[in-house]
């Protein structure tokens, strides 16, 4: 279980296949927020090479010397 309000990513590592994912509340599109999984700072290191990043998750912020955090 991933708790409320922590960061979370997937990548799917084979073809064909389907996530499903429940959430406490319903969805407001004001409150989506996230980080740029690319960030070298972040030290995720994906199985794979990441493909199909969509436009939103590619603009999300990376980390930098000034960040604070993601605002709730």
């Amino acid at each position: 279980m991933i708790p409320e309000g922590f960061a979370h990513g997937f990548q799917a590592i084979t073809d064909d296949c389907e996530l499903l994912y429940l959430h406490t509340g319903f969805y407001v599109p004001e409150a989506e927020m996230g980080l740029n999984v690319q960030d070298k700072r972040i030290g995720i290191e994906w199985p794979l090479p990441i493909t199909g990043l969509s436009e939103r998750d590619k603009s999300y912020v990376t980390i930098n010397n000034e960040y604070n955090g993601v605002l709730l």
